[in-house]
């Protein structure tokens, strides 16, 4: 009997190793979509903004200054018509004290100079007017928005329907662009300072 009882219970540690193994096992998965379609995106005056120079004088103590409002003109066009969006990264992530907003820069390695933010206006795709929409999920879900905060997904929709991009061959977009320097009772201006806000915008084929 004892012989059999030890004999079981090894059986039972093996089948317990081998779920064990079985168990250490990870799966990986690599997918994706190939489409025949590409989208070329540009910006007017090169994707430039220069402030020129700024008196310190002129930049509020106790509250931000807008220092300025550009239209920009962003213009993307396909091969085909197409549903695709356009993702925003920040250059300069984690420079802005606006946490929707994208940063210029910092001073001295920790003061942040200020901050930038982009609103997408009167957009006509295909000679149609359409609605500027955004994703929070990566293009998952939609909902009408105007304003492009750092990391959004942003396409247009129709004007009856804010729920889904429509595909689009050609499009043409006002850009806005707001520029604001902090309050510098917070900053070091006892020398010049470089204005380096930056960001990329890229096509996303959904």
């Amino acid at each position: 009997m004892k012989t059999t009882l030890t004999a079981l219970a090894a059986g039972l540690m093996l089948l317990g190793s081998a779920n064990t193994f079985a168990a250490s096992t990870v799966d990986l998965t690599v997918k994706g979509l190939i489409v025949p379609s590409a989208c070329n995106p540009d910006l007017s005056s090169g994707g430039v903004i220069d402030h020129g120079k700024i008196s310190a004088k002129d930049l509020q103590t106790d509250k931000p200054t807008l220092i300025g409002t550009h239209v920009m003109t962003l213009v993307m066009v396909c091969d085909s018509a197409i549903s695709v969006a356009l993702h925003s990264i920040d250059n300069r992530s984690g420079s802005s004290l606006l946490p929707t907003g994208y940063g210029l820069g910092l001073i001295n390695g920790d003061q942040k100079l200020g901050w930038f933010t982009l609103m997408l206006r009167n957009p006509v795709a295909d000679n149609v007017q359409v609605q500027p929409i955004a994703s929070l999920d990566g293009g998952n879900t939609w909902y009408g928005e105007s304003t492009w905060d750092a990391g959004l997904f942003m396409s247009m929709a129709s004007m009856s329907d804010d729920t889904q991009p429509v595909p689009m061959k050609e499009l043409a977009v006002e850009l806005v662009v707001n520029t604001s320097i902090a309050a510098t009772d917070s900053l070091d201006l006892s020398n010049e300072v470089t204005l380096d806000g930056s960001a990329t915008l890229e096509v996303k084929y959904l």
